[in-house]
């Protein structure tokens, strides 16, 4: 068996990445100027914006950052360059996870062999696959800790999808989901909410397995909701819509980064059955903030609210020991206001149903 080499962190670091829509300027549709913008890149930026799967989307990624506050400095410059770019070329960005109207059928794939190689095993699948997403990861000191904080963060994933829905729409429609972009990846193979891994050796034997068997080609391919990340030493969750608001992007890292240091910290390493999680997701992805949660051990049912409140209590110790608590904070007032994807509603059936003012109005709060 070969042997995964986990390149440990020195503590709880954190490395985001945003997933961006890019926009025509008079349609607000979704514009495949990907490889013209990334043409103007500037060299010392080109590991920090890059390609994604289909041309109308970038993606951008922070260095490695030690606090909330490196990360909001990190962003903010990465993204004014972006804006920079794109406003140069006549295009605009949008952040939401999925376009409310664009068709997925008008959208060009990436010029890159690993993309196409995984469109031309998804076919329709795949091409509906327009989709955008919030990753965070959180750095740990070992892979022994990486698979146990693994485990148990999926207990609260649910929550994190829940804080962060944006993707009421697809291809004009109203889903009557608060995440399409939740159901869309389960489609994807290795996709979804993983199982429980022993230790290390069971994760090491199980990436094996599928490499050998050509399932994968290498960990990247391992697209789960949560999952140890090897070569940058993290654990990095994946289920999150992308929030509609800068503030809330902040809030949410926070949150994870807390998180994750409290579950290292954490002595009993619990076993929830996966079908409780997964009926935790659903309601999260349906319903958002207004569904409900069960607790995986005793059955006590709560509101998806409930079960946000008493996470956002759970770790605020952790982040008043990491100085995060000012971006913490914002955690209640998304509660108060809802998410991304109850704006969008709201804005689209109070305008008219009129999809272009919604997006409008949604990129002004960005930076609010």
């Amino acid at each position: 068996m070969e042997n995964i080499t986990f390149n440990r962190s020195s503590g709880p670091t954190i490395g985001v990445e945003l997933e961006i829509q890019i926009l025509d300027p008079e349609t607000l549709e979704l514009a495949p100027l990907a490889p013209d913008i990334l043409k103007k890149v500037p060299p010392k930026l080109k590991n920090r914006i890059k390609p994604e799967f289909i041309q109308s989307m970038v993606e951008i990624n922070t260095d490695i950052c030690s606090t909330v506050a490196e990360v909001e400095k990190d962003l903010k410059g990465t993204y004014s360059k972006l804006n920079d770019i794109a406003e140069g070329l006549g295009a605009v960005l949008f952040l939401s996870s999925i376009h409310p109207f664009s068709k997925s059928g008008d959208q060009k794939v990436s010029e890159d062999f690993r993309y196409k190689r995984i469109m031309d095993e998804l076919q329709l699948v795949g091409r509906q696959f327009i989709t955008q997403g919030l990753h965070v990861h959180i750095g740990v000191t070992d892979e022994e800790e990486a698979i146990k904080i693994n485990n148990t963060l999926r207990i609260y994933l649910p929550v994190l999808l829940a804080l962060t829905t944006s993707s009421p729409f697809y291809e004009s429609e109203d889903t009557g989901l608060m995440s399409y972009r939740a159901k869309l990846f389960e489609a994807l193979p290795l996709a979804g909410i993983p199982d429980s891994l022993y230790d290390w050796d069971e994760y090491t034997a199980l990436v094996n397995l599928l490499e050998k068997s050509g399932v994968i080609e290498s960990v990247r391919d391992i697209w789960w909701d949560v999952r140890p990340h090897p070569d940058f030493g993290t654990v990095e969750v994946r289920i999150c819509d992308l929030p509609g608001t800068f503030r809330d992007i902040l809030a949410i890292t926070a949150l994870i980064q807390a998180l994750v240091v409290a579950l290292a910290d954490q002595f009993e390493n619990p076993e929830p059955h996966i079908q409780i999680l997964r009926s935790n997701k659903w309601q999260a992805a349906r319903h958002g903030l207004e569904g409900y949660y069960v607790d995986p051990f005793f059955g006590r049912r709560y509101t998806m609210r409930e079960a946000a409140t008493y996470l956002y209590r759970h770790v605020k110790p952790a982040a008043e020991a990491l100085g995060s608590t000012d971006y913490l904070d914002e955690v209640p007032e998304i509660l108060n206001r809802s998410t991304s994807a109850s704006i969008q509603k709201d804005l689209y059936y109070g305008n008219s149903r009129d999809f272009v003012g919604m997006i409008r109005s949604m990129q002004e709060l960005f930076f609010k």
